[in-house]
C-alpha cells in the first residue's frame, strides 16, 4: 500500500467548489480512485483513474496494494469523514497514513438550506441500512436529517411514517446539495405523492406525532404490548431494571442468552445508535419472533444464533468480538451456559441473569458465593379489575444476579 493516501471530498459543484488544496492533491496523484460519477466530475488528467467495484469494502486493501509506492487519491462524497469512505480508510490503513481534505457534508449544507441547527440535528444515515433504523429518533417536535439510499428513499421514509403514527410529519427532500442542479420538494408524509426525484437526496423531517401514536422512547422499560409473539419476554418493569443493571453504552456488545421475544436485545440497541447485540434462542418459531420486533421497533440489524452456549464459537468468530455485557434469561439452568457466559466475558464486562424458578434462583446463589457481585429479588403487583374494584395482582417474583469480572477472578 501507499505510504499516505490522499481522501478529497468533492461535492455536487464538482471542480469548481473544491478548495485550492483539494484540487492540488487531484492534480498531483498518479491514481485517482472513486465512483464513476465523482471520477466524471474531475477534468482530463494523466491520472489513472479506478472505478470503485461492488461491493468495495473487501476490495478496497487489494486496490490499495496493486498500487503500491504511487500517489493515490480517493475522492469521496461530502465530508469524508461524515459517514464516508475516509471513516473506512482511517480502520483500514490508521489515521496517520490518511490525509483528509474536506468539504462541506450534505448535512451542513441540509441544515443551512433550512435554518436547522446543524450541532443540535441528530444524522440517520440510510445507505446501506433498511428504512426501519430510523424509527427509535422520532418522537414528536424532533427534526431529523436522513441519508438516503437513492431516489427511492423519500417516499419508503414517508410510507414508514404513516404506519408508526407520524403521518402528520413534515419531509423536505433537498436533491444536488451545492449543485447546479440543486433542488427541494416538500410535503407530509400522510399525503406523500412525489416521483422519484435525484438520486442524491437528503430528507429533512420534521416530526409530529399523532394523538394516538405509541410513546415508544430510546429509554428501556417499553410498554410490553410494543412487542408481538408468544408473550414468553422479560415484563416491562423487570426489563426496565434489567437494562439499568446492564448499563449500556455507545459502542458496546451485549449478547442476550434466551431471547424469547428479544425485549433485552432491542431496547439495549435502542438505547444508542451504537449499541450492538446477539440474541441467542433456540426455539425457530421465537428466532423469528425476535427478528420481526426488531425490525417493527427500529432496529434490524440485531443478529439472532441459535441455541447457547453451543452457538457461542460461532458468533466469536463472525462478530470478531468479546462481548462487553450478557444477559441471562432463559436457558438458565442448561448445562454449560452460565460456564460458558462467564468464560467469553471480558475483563470488566457485566453479567446479569434473572430466575423465576427455585432451581434456577438455587444456581444464581451458588455463582454469587463464588464470584460476589450483587442480589436483588423484585416483586411486581399491578392494579386490575375485581369485581367493581381494584386489586393487586402479584407477577412472579424474580431473583437477579449481577456480577462484574475482575481480571483476576474477583468481582465487584
Amino acid at each position: 500500500m501507499s505510504d499516505v493516501v490522499a481522501v478529497v471530498g468533492i461535492g455536487a459543484d464538482g471542480w469548481d467548489g473544491l478548495s485550492p488544496r483539494g484540487q492540488r492533491e487531484i492534480r498531483e496523484a498518479d491514481v485517482l480512485m472513486g465512483s464513476s460519477r465523482q471520477l466524471t466530475l474531475i477534468p482530463e488528467s494523466p491520472a489513472l483513474r479506478v472505478a470503485w467495484p461492488s461491493p468495495l469494502v473487501p476490495a478496497l486493501g487489494g486496490l490499495l496494494d496493486a498500487h503500491a509506492g504511487r500517489k493515490v487519491c480517493v475522492l469521496a462524497s461530502g465530508d469524508p469523514m461524515f459517514h464516508g469512505i475516509g471513516v473506512t480508510l482511517v480502520e483500514l490503513l490508521g489515521p496517520e497514513r490518511v490525509r483528509v481534505v474536506s468539504h462541506p457534508s450534505s448535512a451542513t449544507l441540509a441544515c443551512a438550506r433550512l435554518g436547522w441547527p446543524a450541532h443540535d440535528t441528530p444524522v440517520v444515515s440510510l445507505v446501506s441500512r433498511p428504512p426501519e433504523t430510523l424509527l427509535p429518533a422520532l418522537h414528536d417536535q424532533a427534526r431529523i436529517l436522513v441519508l438516503s439510499r437513492d431516489e427511492h428513499t423519500p417516499a419508503a421514509v414517508a410510507a414508514l411514517l404513516r404506519g408508526h403514527g407520524f403521518g402528520d410529519s413534515r419531509l423536505t427532500v433537498l436533491g444536488e446539495l451545492g449543485g447546479p442542479g440543486e433542488s427541494r420538494v416538500d410535503g407530509t408524509a400522510s399525503t406523500w405523492n412525489h416521483d422519484a426525484g435525484t438520486r442524491l437526496n437528503v430528507i429533512a423531517v420534521a416530526c409530529r406525532a399523532g394523538a394516538d401514536s405509541p410513546r415508544l422512547t430510546r429509554l428501556p422499560g417499553l410498554a410490553d404490548a410494543a412487542y408481538s409473539g408468544d408473550g414468553q419476554m422479560t415484563k416491562h418493569e423487570i426489563r426496565a431494571l434489567t437494562l439499568c443493571a446492564l448499563a449500556p453504552a455507545p459502542g458496546e456488545v451485549l449478547w442476550d442468552v434466551g431471547g424469547g421475544s428479544g425485549t433485552i436485545a432491542i431496547e439495549w440497541m435502542r438505547s444508542h445508535p451504537r449499541c450492538r447485540a446477539v440474541a441467542f434462542e433456540r426455539d425457530p418459531a421465537r428466532v423469528a419472533q425476535i427478528e420481526a420486533n426488531a425490525t417493527a421497533l427500529g432496529v434490524p440489524a440485531l443478529t439472532v444464533h441459535g441455541a447457547a452456549p453451543a452457538a457461542f464459537g460461532a458468533v466469536r468468530e463472525q462478530e470478531g468480538r468479546v462481548p462487553d455485557a450478557i444477559f441471562v434469561g432463559g436457558g438458565l439452568t442448561e448445562d454449560g451456559v452460565l460456564d460458558g457466559c462467564w468464560s467469553r466475558l471480558r475483563d470488566g464486562g457485566r453479567l446479569v441473569a434473572n430466575a423465576v424458578t427455585a432451581e434456577s434462583e438455587a444456581l444464581l446463589l451458588r455463582w454469587f458465593s463464588v464470584h460476589g457481585g450483587q442480589l436483588r429479588k423484585f416483586q411486581v403487583y399491578r392494579g386490575q379489575p375485581l369485581g367493581g374494584f381494584t386489586a393487586w395482582r402479584p407477577q412472579l417474583p424474580v431473583a437477579q444476579w449481577s456480577v462484574t469480572k475482575q481480571a483476576k477472578g474477583d468481582s465487584a
